[in-house]
């Protein structure tokens, strides 16, 4: 049988601080390893929900404050290239340059940490799909029982 529960990256507990959800093959199983009852469970993956949620706010903040940073970087640097027709100004430009290249290369980071977090919030939505639905057969066959 296969696992019970496995990993979107195998191997990949998280990503910069982002933890990695797990995809539920069997949530019979996963319910018994991880010790909860469905409403236990369901709410844990709630909360880890909101978690990414949380996460995606900041995520999407930083990319809004990068790609403003990038535009003036670039004025700076356009100015720069200006003023060194008429001085020596190599230093400054130099020290531009590898400031935009390490904001364009922050903002490449931020778009992959982001389509991680986007997985991440996808697999933690089926699965709590998954274990809504393997529930709901159990409850009634619960509710039948009582009522027989």
């Amino acid at each position: 049988m296969a696992a019970s529960a496995s990993s979107s990256s195998p191997g990949v507990a998280e990503r910069r601080g982002i933890p990695a959800a797990f995809f539920v093959e069997d949530v019979e199983s996963y319910l018994k390893q991880s010790g909860l009852d469905v409403n236990s469970s369901l709410a844990f993956l709630q909360e880890r929900l909101q978690q990414y949620k949380i996460l995606e706010m900041k995520l999407i903040a930083q990319q809004r404050d990068l790609q403003a940073k990038i535009p003036d970087i670039e004025k700076c640097l356009d100015i720069v290239a200006t003023l060194q027709a008429k001085k020596g100004t190599g230093e400054a430009k130099a020290l531009l340059q590898k400031n935009l290249e390490n904001a364009k290369a922050s903002l490449e980071v931020l778009v992959a940490d982001f389509q991680f977090l986007r997985d991440q919030v996808t697999i933690t939505e089926v699965t709590v799909a998954r274990v809504y639905n393997w529930d709901v057969p159990q409850r009634r066959s619960r509710q039948a029982a009582k009522e027989t």
